[in-house]
């Protein structure tokens, strides 16, 4: 046989990954044109109104009087805003309303410090991208200033948020280039990036990341080599963007390695999604051994670990199938409120606008079956406003 029609292992995968990759840059181009860049919908005066907390004939009022932006008339006269006029709604509303700036826009006040929420699992399928995902777009349509940043070097988070690693970053784009331990390090400022949801930027990730995992056992041998150490730089990176945002949000890499590590120890709160079987429980048994055997080591050799909450976060839940069932009473009976009271369903509304690197979020609602959509959003929501309020708790508020 000639050298064409036999290849090593090697070429033969770079081959298929060069191929997926082609294919979806033209998914990509054919889903989001012109540009091949996503775009969020705009929102109608009715959800615009209820996002505010104002009444639909209030917000009318508001643009026939000419105050505020302006929505989009259609030839029906129906109006429309887009979030980032919502966003600007709310700040007009705060300033006319100082008393109750608050309720309009709950950007963390003086004293109310940074919350870092972490999103980990060491076994994959568990839904961590999905829940780290919708958990990020919630918080930003409440009005919260947002700040995703994708540690698992498979990239689905940046993906889903527009960015296709290949094609979209260079050498230095993810948050490698602020934790890396040569002269190459650079502001964090400088890797973030905007996303076409209004009050969610993004740090991106890629096959890069993993060079911290294969440089940190050198940097700790070499005794010589200033600066902080690996479970600290994480978190000195988002301090230095820390008075931009009020909530971070980590996509961890599904194993515990040293990026998962430092994401820990710079998070303020944790979330561990678990999938209801047997296996997955079996594997998170596991998962918890182990990180408690090496966060011992990083908290004695100086790491912070106290937490404002750990919660874990029942995903791809089937409430109807009894050994499900049996494995969340187990969960509850054992952890009590460290589980999540709401649970997120497995929904083929969820997976079917994933298809198109869409959240339920992103779609109109007669894009999937209503009935579907609206108990699928309900799970979510249900979730998140949990997550929310241990937020709101740590920062004494009501």
């Amino acid at each position: 046989m000639d050298n064409i029609s036999v290849s090593t292992t090697d070429v033969r995968i770079e081959r298929h990954a060069n191929q997926l990759s082609r294919q979806l840059k033209l998914l990509r181009d054919k889903l989001f044109p012109p540009l091949s860049q996503k775009t969020l919908r705009t929102f109608s005066s009715g959800e615009a109104a209820q996002m505010i907390g104002v009444s639909d004939g209030y917000l009318r009022q508001l643009s026939l009087d000419g105050k505020g932006p302006q929505p989009d008339l259609a030839q029906n006269g129906r109006r429309s805003y887009t979030l980032g006029q919502i966003n600007e709604l709310r700040q007009y509303m705060a300033k006319l309303k100082p008393k109750d700036a608050l309720s309009y826009q709950p950007w963390r006040r003086p004293g109310e410090k940074l919350q870092t929420v972490a999103v980990t699992n060491f076994k994959g399928g568990s839904a961590k991208t999905t829940t780290t995902l919708y958990l990020a777009q919630y918080l930003a349509l409440a009005g919260y200033r947002v700040l995703a940043i994708d540690l698992d070097p498979q990239a689905s988070l940046s993906s889903m948020l527009g960015v296709q690693p290949e094609f979209d970053l260079s050498e230095g784009d993810t948050l490698y280039g602020a934790i890396r331990y040569d002269e190459g390090r650079k502001p964090l400022k400088e890797i973030v990036r905007k996303t076409y949801f209004d009050g969610l930027d993004l740090v991106p990730g890629n096959l890069e990341l993993m060079e911290f995992e294969h440089e940190t056992p050198r940097a700790l041998n070499d005794r010589q080599r200033p600066g902080e150490l690996f479970f600290r730089r994480v978190g000195v990176a988002i301090a230095e963007v820390e008075a931009d945002y009020d909530i971070v949000v980590i996509d961890c890499p599904p194993q515990l390695g040293y990026l998962t590590l430092g994401a820990v120890c710079a998070a303020t709160s944790l979330l561990i999604t678990i999938h209801p079987q047997m296996v997955d429980v079996a594997s998170m048994s596991q998962f918890l051994l182990m990180t408690s055997d090496l966060l011992s080591v990083v908290r004695k050799a100086g790491g912070d670990l106290q937490h404002d909450f750990i919660k874990y976060v029942v995903t791809r839940h089937e409430p109807f199938d009894a050994p499900q069932s049996q494995i969340v009473a187990l969960l509850r009976s054992l952890f009590s409120d460290d589980v999540l009271t709401a649970t997120i369903l497995k929904s083929t509304a969820i997976a079917d606008v994933g298809l198109t690197k869409q959240t339920l979020y992103e779609i109109e609602k007669g894009q999937v079956r209503r009935s579907t959509y609206d108990r699928a959003l309900e799970s979510v929501n249900a979730a998140n406003s949990e997550v929310l309020a241990g937020i709101h708790k740590a920062w004494g508020r009501a």
